[in-house]
């Protein structure tokens, strides 16, 4: 008789390599996609409308559900993004065969960040849904001021940026690496699509992963200095970016940048391994 977890193993293989499971994580993908072109689009509005909306993937679904069909938009987008976390979360406790020792323990870890922030993102889409005004932006910036009423609380701040930064700076190297690639069908590519999506991938990542470097610095800075009003995430990046000389071509080419990575994952929903 088998051993109970050699039983949730090949359970959780089996639904892992489920067709209703992969066409969700499909659509999933596209999703993802689009709120990625939309948060692009919200950054050239600040950079060019001196537009106020947060400039985060809240700030995204909040204008998305100001259009017509919003709200059913958003819901299947959910759906989608709850579906791409039970994949990484399958992927977590399956794992690859092919890999073995540290890589194979990394590339679990990372799967679990992933459904980590899927989820995230799918919260915040039921919070638009239920007509919750408060962004993601204005809660991180809260949760910073009640953290660093004691001194523990700054220093947690502080990991939190300096964790923050790393993803940020990883996402770089993995993105100037094209290590996205080997996740890819890449057989099943043309020569042309191959081309276009190694530009995207290196593009988007390079893109996204620098955001998120500059966020983190700012959580760190928010810790020293006691500025919550730094600890907001991706708006309080763009926010330092407009400030600067040129701020509002710097913020169009992360535009570009976040869009890339957009298209990149809606490129992704038809050739990921999943």
């Amino acid at each position: 008789m088998s051993s109970l977890p050699s039983q949730a193993h090949g359970a959780a293989s089996r639904t892992a390599n489920s067709t209703w499971l992969e066409h969700l994580t499909r659509g999933g993908l596209v999703g993802y996609g689009i709120i990625h072109l939309l948060f692009a689009w919200l950054i050239l509005q600040i950079a060019f409308d001196g537009s106020s909306t947060d400039g985060d993937q809240s700030g995204a679904l909040h204008k998305l559900a100001e259009e017509p069909f919003g709200a059913f938009l958003i819901v299947v987008l959910v759906v989608g993004l709850i579906a791409m976390a039970m994949w990484q979360l399958l992927e977590a406790a399956v794992g690859h065969r092919a890999e073995r020792g540290r890589h194979r323990l990394f590339e679990r870890i990372v799967s679990v960040g992933r459904a980590a922030f899927y989820l995230y993102l799918t919260w915040t889409g039921i919070k638009v849904l239920r007509g919750k005004t408060a962004s993601s932006a204005d809660t991180q910036q809260q949760a910073s001021e009640d953290l660093m009423v004691s001194g523990g609380g700054r220093i947690a701040v502080g990991l939190v940026g300096i964790a923050v930064a790393a993803i940020g700076a990883g996402l770089v190297v993995y993105g100037v690496r094209k290590k996205f690639e080997k996740h890819l069908k890449t057989s099943q590519m043309t020569a042309r699509m191959r081309l276009l999506s190694r530009r995207l991938g290196v593009a988007g990542y390079a893109a996204k992963g620098t955001a998120y470097a500059i966020a983190g610095v700012l959580f760190l800075v928010a810790a020293v200095q006691y500025d919550a009003d730094k600890a907001r995430g991706l708006d309080a990046t763009l926010n330092v970016l407009s400030q600067q000389s040129y701020g509002p071509w710097l913020l169009a080419v992360t535009a570009l940048g976040i869009a890339a990575y957009g298209l990149f994952s809606i490129v992704q929903a038809r050739y990921r391994k999943v």
